[in-house]
């Protein structure tokens, strides 16, 4: 599945995206993880940012003195993330490639829902961590898989079928065989692979679940002597 495959997808389901992005109980999820990413004053970009549901709170959270800048390479949902920040002044949205950082420097990454479409997610991962400024700073990654929480569990099947039904190569067969085989796989193996490329790169790392445990927050900081190492 390439960048463009993706871009294509999401953009003809723009709107269907967005009512998604921004369902009743999200919020929350989209609440912590600006809080675990930012801090008052800093630059932070999010990688693929849909129709922006995360700017408002990272530009709440970062001020005045602050800035975000939201990447994603589907124009209709840059419109529509553009639309959503109107009348922030530290917000701006940017065309661009997620996996190949249009950007040289800041103190903080996030990404959200976007680590289980990648075909190399620990080697994006491992890109975004070297986007951070030479202070260090936090990169944070939240996706869903099936749940281990037992709430939830018994409702992996109906994720299943979602996860089919939302995947940009999927078809109405693997919507309705997804219940009863595996169609999550490959979006396990890549969210798990980011995280432990994550961990891997960081230090003061936390994880955190949400919605019955079908939702995951991991966050870790970049250290400066990381940074430094890297760049000798």
């Amino acid at each position: 599945m390439t960048a463009r495959d993706i871009a294509d997808f999401y953009g003809r389901w723009a709107g269907l995206y967005d009512r998604l992005a921004t369902a009743p109980g999200v919020a929350r999820w989209r609440r912590a993880a600006a809080e675990r990413t930012a801090t008052e004053g800093d630059v932070v970009v999010e990688m693929g940012c849909g129709t922006g549901a995360n700017l408002p709170y990272l530009g709440d959270r970062v001020g005045p003195d602050g800035y975000v800048i939201g990447v994603d390479i589907a124009r209709p949902l840059l419109d529509r993330a553009r639309d959503r920040v109107d009348g922030y002044d530290n917000v701006a949205v940017v065309r661009g490639d997620a996996t190949v950082p249009p950007i040289a420097r800041v103190d903080a990454v996030l990404a959200t829902f976007v680590c289980g479409l990648l075909s190399d997610p620990a080697g994006v991962v491992d890109r975004w961590c070297k986007v951070i400024g030479p202070g260090g700073g936090r990169v944070a990654v939240l996706d869903a898989t099936t749940s281990d929480d037992p709430r939830g569990r018994p409702l992996n099947p109906l994720f299943r079928a979602f996860v089919a039904a939302g995947a940009p190569d999927g078809g109405l067969g693997d919507v309705l065989s997804a219940p009863f085989g595996r169609f999550d796989e490959p979006l396990t193996r890549r969210v798990e692979a980011s995280r432990t490329a994550l961990a891997d790169r960081t230090v003061d790392r936390t994880f955190e679940t949400f919605g019955l445990g079908f939702v995951g927050l991991f966050a870790g900081t970049v250290e400066a002597a990381e940074i430094d190492h890297r760049a000798g």
